[in-house]
């Protein structure tokens, strides 16, 4: 196993679980694999009849997660169940499973550990790299050529919207007037510099604006759409969506539709308000500080108790 997966520490783990409801036979859908925490957890209790389900578009991660959960199936041997890992967006989920097909689907918004923790992908200010910030390296325009070939105005509405920093015009000055820009160490003093932190600021004054950067280069917010528009259709009746996200614009996308879902009665909200990591947790983990988890089950005919070998399987 990678050193990387050794120090990851999967966020609201035993409540994403719960709110789950993972059982033996169950069919599990984690849209965020990651470094495979949450999913290595759902497969230890999915029994020789269930199935996991995990997406990544980050190759890398993919195959970091693929030696994990590799692991973990050897260890259950034929108490394993069935993993199928799919090397694309999670926007895509609704190519890959058949209507009425998953107990369950687990989507954990952001970066991953790994993709922060590696200066050469570029996505945090932290430490000097390249100015990269695709979660997919495959595909798409790179950090570098946003900074580099928007305009002003174009930089100025992407840092505003995105990362919600007031001074996003000041800041898109800056970024134009210091063009060309190569690395993250470069960007964020040229940040700093325009737009110095303030006594009550809590974080560092480049924060919104790499956050805002990383959203747009990944077409997060889009994703995040796509996935809860499908996720009802993909469900079984009484199926779960559990999402966790990290910021307020993911939390509020997700919010707004599972209260639309609840108010048209596709789906019950487990959730009123959403859980957050406890005083423990964000001691050992500090990044499960801004973690907010919402559930949601989907509503109509069906008894899970039944048990789920003879439901429909997806269509992979």
């Amino acid at each position: 196993m990678s050193k990387q997966s050794e120090r990851h520490v999967p966020v609201l783990l035993q409540d994403a679980i719960q709110f789950l409801n993972v059982r033996a036979g169950s069919v599990i859908a984690d849209c965020t694999l990651g470094l495979a925490g949450h999913a290595a957890e759902i497969v230890r209790r999915l029994g020789p009849q269930g199935r996991l389900i995990g997406f990544d578009r980050d190759p890398e991660a993919l195959e970091l997660a693929k030696a994990r959960l590799d692991q973990v199936a050897s260890e259950l041997g034929s108490q394993a169940p069935q993993i199928t890992l799919i090397g694309d967006a999670f926007s895509s989920i609704g190519d890959h499973v058949g209507p009425a097909s998953l107990d369950g689907i687990l989507a954990d918004f952001g970066v991953s550990s790994l993709q922060l923790d590696e200066a050469r992908r570029g996505f945090s200010f932290m430490a000097d790299g390249p100015l990269d910030m695709r979660q997919d390296t495959r595909s798409g325009p790179t950090a570098a050529q946003v900074v580099n070939e928007a305009n002003e105005r174009e930089l100025a509405d992407l840092i505003y919207e995105y990362g919600d920093e007031r001074r996003s015009r000041r800041i898109a000055r800056a970024i134009v007037r210091g063009r060309p820009i190569a690395t993250t160490g470069q960007l964020s003093r040229i940040v700093a510099s325009a737009a110095p932190a303030m006594k009550q600021d809590k974080i560092h004054p480049a924060t919104r604006t790499f956050q805002a950067l990383r959203i747009y280069v990944n077409r997060e917010l889009d994703e995040i759409r796509t996935l809860l528009e499908a996720a009802p259709s993909l469900l079984k009746p009484s199926g779960r969506l559990v999402v966790i996200s990290f910021h307020s614009l993911e939390d509020r996308i997700a919010k707004d539709i599972l209260r639309e879902y609840a108010h048209k009665g596709i789906v019950e909200l487990l959730t009123k308000k959403p859980v957050t990591a406890s005083e423990e947790e964000t001691d050992r983990n500090p990044r499960s500080r801004s973690a907010k988890l919402r559930a949601a089950e989907k509503q109509g005919t069906g008894n899970r108790e039944q048990g789920t070998g003879s439901q429909q399987r997806p269509t992979l």
